[in-house]
């Protein structure tokens, strides 16, 4: 039985970090850019090589009321010098601008860690708003942590004053405030923000300059605080990682290059149609400026007009695209049957989100595997692909193009609200280490004559551009005839071409399914899929170095599903699937291989920690 090769990686993170990694919460009203600061916070560390793994965490109002519970935003970062799979259990710093931000974030910091307080918020009225009795700066309620009162508020005033800003705009930075002290306190360079401050504020080179004096106050406050109180600075050195280029990059845009790419090796132009819904718009965003690489971005009136434009762009020899989220998935449902019946390919993205219904608009969840594979009128197959990460979801995306052009078929890709928001170090692939996979129209009647719906040995039906002289057909949603495609409704028909379509997505072949961290078999699997990858594979790792025998598999072709896959499994004695849902991986296999797979659930619209799966896995073997 051999161990993976992931048994030899340098060590994970500990549950206590500062020597080696160190998880940052930022946390403030919605309005205090919270969104900003972790994002180039994101950037500087990167730019100091330290492997990191983001969380963006935003309420689901446009714009809350300030100061409120429901209105607060925070982004979390972990970040160190050993590889980094999630976001971190336990922040070790938090820091809170608001009492609501401090109410809503304050019990997840670990015990000792580091609260950040602007103190000039912690007013009679903004502790009432947070549902305050008494002023927990003062009260002795936190005395589980260490505790820096700071007046931010005052202090960037005080920064800003001299350029003659407003006291509304002059406290718009206080995020840059916050985040030179932030920069201060983990030993980052400064002059990659005051060039991107120089460059955003361009037409406005007094806000770029109030927002640099601000950003190299709280820097200097870190020097002059470091001499007393609990504020200490850290330096992490780089994580290893193979030469190479590098960038962050987040779920969405490696979604939005892996499809332009994918593209590319197909050698089609391609057409998305999208309507904005969170947490999917932002590939919407990200490819509306690809128009260079032969990409058309469609803003449809509704979902169902998006997911038709890309069936027709697809119809027309374009490579049709659509995304969205739970909700307007549904709502494509007859239009995905639709591309189903009339054999086109389609790349469908979900990014999930909790629900149902609206449900948790900006949270995360994986609550969407049975509508992805089972969700459509009729039997209606569709191969379902899922991204493990922001990075992974490039490749994903390739495999999605591949799959959908050399079947003839629409296919599923998932990802999630934290796969989407959330960031983490890519290195920039070598595109000519990919297999091109290049699509050939039919242009001329074969011998024999031209059959719309004959197919090729992968059962997939001809592609032919409308127009095409002596290659004149007909689709639709109605059921086509075996090879002429004409209209036929009779039942021996029907039986045909149903299990046609089935045959058709249950021999895409997909590799083998490989063991990430441990053996072939053992005592405990733990089954993954989608963006529990991070958390599963850091508590197996932890349990294995406690000579615990344990596994960690997980799942990017969701359906068909490898062809080893049932043998594995019943190669352990037992089988654990967290999932961000109700147990929905586990029922399928439960179904397709008879394992008595043991649901781990959540569904807090908040991704798994790492102390959860380890829980389970000591329970499990016990």
């Amino acid at each position: 039985m051999a161990t993976a090769t992931h048994d030899l990686l340098p060590p994970e993170t500990p549950a206590t970090p500062p020597s080696d990694s160190v998880v940052v919460r930022f946390a403030g009203d919605s309005g205090d850019g919270m969104q900003l600061t972790g994002g180039q916070f994101t950037l500087s560390t990167a730019l100091s090589g330290n492997d990191l793994a983001t969380f963006p965490d935003f309420p689901a109002e446009i714009r809350a009321p300030q100061g409120t519970l429901f209105g607060v935003s925070a982004f979390q970062i972990n970040f160190g010098s050993t590889e980094i799979d999630t976001a971190g259990d336990q922040p070790d710093v938090l820091v809170a601008m608001n009492p609501a931000a401090l109410k809503v974030n304050v019990d997840q910091l670990r015990a000792g860690g580091l609260i950040i307080a602007d103190e000039g918020e912690f007013t009679e009225r903004n502790l009432a708003k947070a549902k305050y009795a008494a002023n927990p700066l003062t009260d002795g309620s936190l005395a589980d942590w260490q505790l820096m009162t700071l007046n931010i508020s005052q202090l960037t005033l005080d920064a800003v004053k001299p350029f003659g800003l407003g006291n509304k705009e002059a406290l718009r930075c206080k995020n840059m405030w916050t985040l030179g002290l932030a920069l201060w306190m983990f030993d980052r360079d400064r002059a990659p923000l005051v060039n991107w401050l120089k460059e955003k504020f361009a037409k406005k080179p007094v806000l770029a300059d109030a927002n640099i004096a601000a950003l190299n106050a709280g820097h200097a406050y870190g020097e002059t605080a470091e001499l007393a109180g609990p504020m200490k600075q850290y330096h992490l050195a780089p994580a290893p990682a193979e030469a190479g280029l590098y960038r962050t990059v987040t779920g969405a845009e490696a979604v939005s290059l892996g499809l332009v790419a994918g593209a590319q090796l197909a050698g089609l132009d391609m057409f998305f149609g999208g309507y904005p819904i969170t947490p999917a718009s932002a590939i919407l965003h990200h490819l509306s400026r690809l128009k260079e690489y032969r990409v058309t971005t469609f803003q449809a009136e509704d979902e169902i007009a998006a997911i038709c434009a890309a069936i027709g762009a697809s119809y027309a020899g374009q490579l049709g695209v659509t995304s969205s989220s739970g909700p307007g998935i549904a709502l494509k449902g007859e239009a995905m049957g639709l591309a189903i019946m009339t054999e086109l390919p389609l790349v469908i993205v979900n990014s999930q989100r909790g629900g149902p219904s609206t449900g948790l608009p900006t949270k995360t969840e994986q609550s969407d595997l049975y509508q992805a594979v089972y969700g459509r009128n009729g039997d209606a197959p569709m191969p379902v692909i899922a991204a493990r990460s922001p990075a992974d979801a490039f490749d994903c995306a390739i495999e999605a193009v591949r799959i959908a052009t050399e079947y003839m078929t629409p296919v599923i890709l998932l990802t999630d609200g934290y796969i989407a928001n959330a960031a983490e170090p890519w290195r920039v692939p070598d595109m000519s280490a990919y297999a091109p996979f290049p699509v050939e129209f039919m242009d001329h009647a074969p011998e024999g004559g031209f059959k719309p719906y004959g197919r090729d040995e992968k059962l997939a039906r001809p592609w032919v551009k409308p127009g095409t002289p002596g290659l004149l057909h007909r689709i639709g949603g109605i059921e086509k005839a075996v090879d002429t495609g004409n209209i036929d409704y009779s039942p021996a028909n029907h039986q045909a071409m149903t299990d046609l379509r089935q045959s058709k997505v249950l021999g895409v072949r997909v590799p083998d399914q490989q063991v990430e961290l441990g053996e072939d078999s053992g005592k405990l699997a733990i089954v993954g899929w989608g963006s529990t990858f991070g958390p599963i594979h850091q508590a197996v790792r932890r349990a294995r170095r406690r000579g615990q025998d344990v596994a960690h598999i997980h799942l990017r072709h969701i359906w068909p599903m490898p062809a080893n896959l049932g043998d594995l499994l019943k190669r352990y004695d037992k089988i654990i699937v967290p999932e961000m849902n109700t147990g929905q991986l586990k029922t399928v296999l439960r179904d397709q291989f008879l394992v008595d797979a043991k649901p781990l659930n959540k569904v807090s619209g908040q991704p798994f920690r790492i102390a959860e799966i380890e829980a389970a896995i000591d329970a499990a073997l016990a």
